[in-house]
């Protein structure tokens, strides 16, 4: 069902065509002859046309980080891919091509005008991330289950659809079964769907079915919004390095790798001694959890303090840098004026090395003041960091004291377990144990040397359990605070990197004109 336009023979999309592209689409007369000397980054390019060039295949726009409006009509394109770096999309036009599949369009969240008119589409579908799609046109496809169009519920921005010269076009009740599931829709295939005779109908003939839908529609959300905070609050305890100690999850872990315990269990005074144990032990977690999620939020409010210092430093520096171009801009008008009305050459010469010399005056007052944020952010960042190490090591020493808090609970069960094995060894020796007693407990107490095998191979592998979850948590710290500081001070090499390159781009922009205009002027 694609249109096919321009040369029989397929195109590829690369960096040549995209040029031709920008430059065909960009300013005209002067603006666009300094436009092409001074060459067009792609991530300044907000509207971009491609069609009829007989493209086969999506790629090579993951530079176009700030486009809104991308047209890729009339072409041959098979498959939607190459447009995850689109985030900024608003509009995108891929009517008349040979696409069968929706896919590929995740990240444009921001998409609010979709056309996929004239392809080969059998099924709406994997467009959940595109909450702000307020157009969608799908005419002229291959859409054959009118159920299908029940998928458009979930956009509620959704005013107009286009899905005429599709098989479900046909259908007798394709109408009204679209109104009454659609019941936001103001333009059915551009026609107006707000008669009240219309919806009333549509509404009663579908009455049943659409309150069974909004049912199932309510347990589903119910269920997403469930499951969408339980993943928020494990985040949030993830951050602080302290997940699932909240309840008893380090205890069933400790006791669920240990199939003798279970045995050990119905021994007499045995099953209030792990009760007795699980309690403080889960109240020893719920200590590290708690002083964790204090200490993160301590963490947080020292980060955002520091980020708004540093943003601050930054405007701050930015501003008085913004105040020396301006300066230097009004003195230029001047300086060009003069150098216009003097006729000599020797004067003239003076003037042009006076200008060369404010031009890098200039430069060394730019780079200066570039030099002056990079020491006082060097402090920021370093003063910083003394007080995030000072934090993450003062966390780490509080729930180590916990965590060796939980080893000698450990310590003090296991040597109860122990005299409870001693004491059923004695009875078992004695012949006094019910008859009852299971086989496999029994052969656990043959001899002193098995049991206290069995008992003391339980222990250890309860500290293992204490001690990795201890050694994770203190590992996770640490990494964290590595990685956030190293992240900071690559952020800060890159963007000393851009400014100075900004400068450097500025001071050649202004030794380029005056040589322009010496030339001129000879």
């Amino acid at each position: 069902m694609s249109q096919l336009c321009g040369k029989d023979e397929p195109s590829v999309m690369n960096e040549a065509m995209l040029h031709q592209a920008v430059e065909e689409q960009g300013p005209q007369k002067e603006a666009g002859h300094i436009a092409m000397e001074e060459g067009i980054e792609f991530n300044d390019v907000f509207h971009l046309c491609l069609e009829y060039r007989n493209i086969l295949k999506i790629e090579h726009l993951w530079q176009f980080t700030s486009l809104t409006k991308l047209q890729l009509n009339n072409n041959l394109i098979t498959k939607i891919e190459g447009l995850d770096c689109l985030t900024n999309l608003t509009w995108l036009d891929l009517s008349f091509n040979s696409i069968k599949k929706i896919e590929g369009l995740e990240s444009l969240t921001k998409l609010e005008d979709l056309n996929l008119f004239n392809n080969s589409i059998l099924v709406i579908e994997n467009m959940d991330t595109l909450g702000n799609l307020s157009f969608l046109s799908i005419a002229n496809n291959l859409l054959h289950q009118l159920h299908n169009v029940i998928y458009l519920r979930r956009f509620k921005k959704l005013h107009t659809v286009n899905l005429s010269g599709n098989p479900i076009s046909k259908e007798g009740n394709y109408k009204l079964f679209i109104i009454a599931y659609l019941p936001d829709l103001v333009y059915l295939d551009y026609k107006l769907t707000t008669n009240e005779q219309t919806r009333e109908q549509a509404s009663a003939k579908y009455q049943y079915a659409i309150e069974e839908t909004r049912h199932n529609e309510l347990q589903a959300q119910d269920a997403i919004e469930i499951k969408q905070r339980q993943e928020d609050e494990l985040q949030i305890h993830l951050d602080a390095f302290v997940e699932f100690l909240n309840n008893a999850y380090l205890f069933d872990s400790m006791f669920a790798e240990d199939p003798e315990a279970e045995k050990l269990a119905i021994l007499p005074g045995m099953r209030e001694l792990v009760d007795q144990f699980k309690l403080q032990l889960v109240g020893l977690c719920i200590q590290i959890f708690e002083l964790g999620l204090a200490e993160q939020k301590l963490r947080r409010a020292e980060i955002k303090c520091f980020i708004d210092g540093l943003k601050e430093g930054v405007a701050d520096n930015r501003r008085r840098a913004a105040h020396t171009v301006a300066e230097f801009e009004q003195h230029k008008k001047k300086m060009i004026r003069e150098l216009q009305q003097i006729s000599d050459t020797a004067p003239q010469d003076t003037q042009f090395q006076a200008y060369r010399e404010d031009i890098q005056k200039l430069f060394n007052d730019l780079m200066m003041l570039e030099l002056q944020l990079v020491d006082q952010l060097e402090d920021i960042i370093k003063d910083f960091e003394r007080n995030i190490t000072d934090m993450v090591g003062s966390f780490i020493e509080k729930a180590q004291g916990i965590f060796s808090n939980c080893r000698d609970l450990e310590n003090y069960h296991h040597e109860k377990v122990k005299d409870i094995a001693i004491l059923t060894l004695e009875r078992v020796a004695k012949n006094e144990m019910d008859e009852d007693m299971p086989d496999d407990l029994r052969m656990l107490f043959v001899d002193n040397d098995t049991a206290m095998d069995v008992v003391g191979a339980s222990h250890c592998a309860h500290i293992l359990k204490i001690d990795n979850r201890e050694d994770k948590m203190v590992m996770r710290a640490n990494a964290w605070m590595g990685s956030f500081i190293k992240g900071l001070q690559d952020e800060e090499v890159k963007r000393n990197r851009k400014r100075i390159s900004e400068i450097q781009i500025y001071i050649d922009h202004l030794r380029n004109q005056l040589d322009e205009f010496l030339q001129d002027d000879q």
